[in-house]
């Protein structure tokens, strides 16, 4: 499902990141969505990148997102925060959810950088249920560190701990400490840069805990050693059609080309739009969603990104 909504509002929250307040032109209820779902947003130059939810998800009148100008980027933050203004429309998706809270325990919630965002609106849930959990927020700087406002003037703002890399060592976030002891009824949610996650998932896997426990959110593709891409085929179960896919060529390029569409989006293997179930072969895994366990049964890959081992991979579609 494909939206026009208008910028109700635009606001400066951290040096070099804006949220945007989205609306339906007639006020109307937006689609629902529970905490840790993002949305695809057009950018004014036509990209469409995804963006995590920040507002109170039982909010249906407006949607609020947080986007960074990174200098780094391929170009629709910068489109963004130059082009997109109060009263503008902008063409999003639905929300979807790959990001969702578990049902039961203790949540700790670990945000680095504009990371925050998706956390910051699992902290309103959490709240609001009245369950336990702790939201620890790392950013270089205060100036750096959006929401700052809304967080410490929360409900829950003695949940609330920030950590600043330019300020006295003794508030830094302390992972060792933190994740020291392995805990059955608490699942660990974290997202931020792709070091800052690694760092989370290492942390944690040297201490016991259970990988099925950490729940990671990632905002870009992170950089594999991988081998050259090589061709191969896949199978289309449905129909016993068998395509080529060349070294230079997604899965979800070639099945295009064959009038086999699979809905895509971030093109890097880290928002799960493509999800593809693999009926038989071995996929060589080249996304950021899934994790080792999910990776090891092989029984789905990500067609935007992701290739083959084996010589053919029969796809269930």
């Amino acid at each position: 499902m494909e939206l026009e909504v208008c910028v109700s509002r635009r606001r400066f929250e951290a040096d070099g990141i804006d949220s945007f307040e989205l609306t339906l032109p007639d006020g109307g209820e937006l689609p629902p969505f529970r905490a840790g779902a993002h949305i695809d947003l057009w950018a004014p130059n036509g990209m469409v990148r995804q963006y995590s939810l920040c507002n109170h998800p039982g909010e249906r009148q407006r949607y609020v997102i947080g986007v960074l100008r990174d200098p780094k980027s391929r170009g629709a933050s910068k489109a963004i925060h130059a082009k997109l203004s109060q009263g503008d429309t902008v063409k999003i998706s639905a929300p979807r959810n790959h990001f969702a809270l578990a049902s039961t325990g203790r949540s700790l919630l670990l945000a680095a950088g504009i990371g925050v965002t998706p956390l910051m609106c699992m902290a309103q849930e959490l709240h609001a249920q009245g369950a336990d959990f702790a939201l620890h927020y790392c950013a270089r700087s205060r100036i750096r560190a959006a929401f700052q406002e809304a967080l410490g003037t929360s409900g829950y703002a003695d949940r609330v701990h920030f950590h600043f890399d330019d300020e006295d060592p003794v508030q830094h976030l302390d992972l060792s400490a933190l994740l020291a002891v392995p805990d059955p009824d608490t699942h660990v949610y974290v997202c931020g840069p792709a070091g800052f996650i690694e760092l989370v998932k290492s942390t944690a896997a040297a201490n016991g805990w259970r990988s099925s426990h950490i729940h990671v959110e990632h905002f870009g593709a992170v950089a594999q050693d991988l081998p050259e891409p090589g061709s191969f085929d896949v199978v289309v179960a449905s129909s016993g059609k068998t395509i080529r896919v060349a070294a230079n060529t997604s899965v979800a390029d070639a099945l295009a080309q064959h009038g086999v569409t699979v809905p895509v989006s971030c093109m890097e293997g880290v928002c799960g739009t493509c999800i593809t179930g693999v009926l038989d072969g071995v996929p060589e895994h080249r996304d950021c969603y899934f994790s080792d366990e999910e990776k090891a049964r092989n029984n789905q890959f990500m067609p935007c990104c992701s290739r083959a081992k084996s010589t053919t991979l029969v796809l269930d579609l």
